[in-house]
């Protein structure tokens, strides 16, 4: 029995959750142009700070929704958009470690209200995703409260490990960019799923497993299916 962490977004899915939730959000009519304009002003602000990475950083197109209704739009969301482009054979690996008695994580910079309902969907052990600022129920235009990314991704992944009882060094890890480099590096066995120049670069020179884009098939098969699998 081992730790083993996963990436959403370009790993588990071929895209962004986040970002196709907020197309849809848009063309559903629940936010409008004040959301682009909040998130306009949040970059302007926070950009000394944030820098490039200032947009994973804007959650501030959710400022004043209810969290009950946002979490009620993207488990919709999910369901209907997202699960049917969960990709076949990284199901399929985790349903091997999942009967194989491991702990599969789902960490992801996708908010908690879109983390869960996937993390649902492939039968994950735990995960840890963006904790979006609110309050009384409000979700609010600031940084978010935890946001596993880059170096802040290692070290929650380097808590989870201590809190669950396993050893990180022994564990293993999917992801696809170069910003994951650093939790790759920290596990036994990396994986880089169709990863991005910087990623491929380092993992042909570490050794780690690469499974390429032409590789990965999107799922085919029911999630009811998926369940039976496993």
């Amino acid at each position: 029995m081992r730790l083993v962490i996963v990436d959403l977004d370009g790993t588990l899915l071929p895209c962004g959750s986040e970002a196709r939730f907020i197309v849809h959000l848009f063309a559903s009519g629940q936010i409008g142009p004040k959301a682009l304009i909040r998130s306009l002003l949040f970059a302007v602000r926070h950009w000394p700070r944030f820098g490039r990475h200032v947009w994973k950083k804007n959650k501030s197109y959710l400022a004043g929704m209810r969290c009950t209704e946002v979490e009620r739009l993207a488990h919709a969301f999910v369901t209907e958009r997202l699960v049917p482009l969960l990709r076949e054979r990284l199901h399929e690996r985790i349903a091997c470690h999942r009967a194989a008695g491991d702990h599969v994580l789902l960490m992801t910079g996708s908010p908690e209200f879109l983390a869960r309902p996937l993390a649902q969907a492939i039968a994950a052990d735990s995960w840890i995703a963006t904790s979006c600022a609110h309050e009384d129920g409000i979700y609010l235009a600031s940084v978010p409260t935890c946001h596993p990314f880059g170096g802040e991704k290692l070290r929650l992944a380097q808590d989870a490990a201590r809190r669950l009882g396993f050893s990180l060094a022994e564990g293993m890890a999917y992801a696809d960019t170069g910003e994951d480099i650093e939790l790759l590096a920290a596990v036994g066995d990396a994986v880089a799923v169709a990863p991005d120049r910087m990623l491929a670069k380092r993992a042909r020179s570490e050794g780690w497993e690469i499974i390429s884009e032409k590789q990965i098939l999107p799922a085919r098969r029911s999630l009811a299916g998926i369940g039976q699998r496993a």
